[in-house]
C-alpha cells in the first residue's frame, strides 16, 4: 500500500471526524454521539463542557499528528505502525486533558467546582 495512502486513510480519516465532531457537536446527552464517560453523562453542564473542550483538544492534535504522519512518511519513504502510533497517542492526549479539565471544574457528582 502507498505509504501516503495508509496515513491519509488513518490520521486524515481523524482528523475529518474531529472537523465533523467540531461542526455537529451533540446537542444534548447521547449514548451513541459525543464524548461520553459517565462522569460526563451526569448533567448537561458537564456534557456540554466536556465536549467543547474535548472537540477543541481533538481538532488540534488530530491535525498535529496528520501532519506529523505526512512528515514522517516524506522523511523516510517507509512506515508500518508509526502513523497508527501517532494517531493513537494524539487520541490519548485529548482525552487525558479532556478528563483532567473536567476534574479541575466539577466535583464526582457532575457540580461545578
Amino acid at each position: 500500500m502507498n505509504p501516503y495512502y495508509y496515513v491519509i486513510s488513518i490520521n486524515g480519516l481523524l482528523f475529518i471526524f474531529s472537523i465533523v465532531f467540531y461542526l455537529f457537536p451533540p446537542k444534548k446527552i447521547s449514548s451513541i454521539y459525543g464524548y461520553r464517560t459517565p462522569k460526563t453523562m451526569k448533567n448537561e453542564t458537564v456534557w456540554k463542557f466536556a465536549n467543547a473542550f474535548f472537540v477543541q483538544q481533538f481538532f488540534k492534535y488530530s491535525a498535529i499528528s496528520f501532519i506529523m504522519a505526512l512528515l514522517f512518511v516524506y522523511l523516510f519513504k517507509h512506515v508500518s505502525w508509526q502513523p497508527m502510533a501517532i494517531m493513537l497517542i494524539s487520541l490519548a492526549v485529548s482525552v487525558v486533558k479532556t478528563e483532567i479539565e473536567i476534574g479541575k471544574n466539577f466535583d464526582d457528582n457532575g457540580n461545578q467546582k
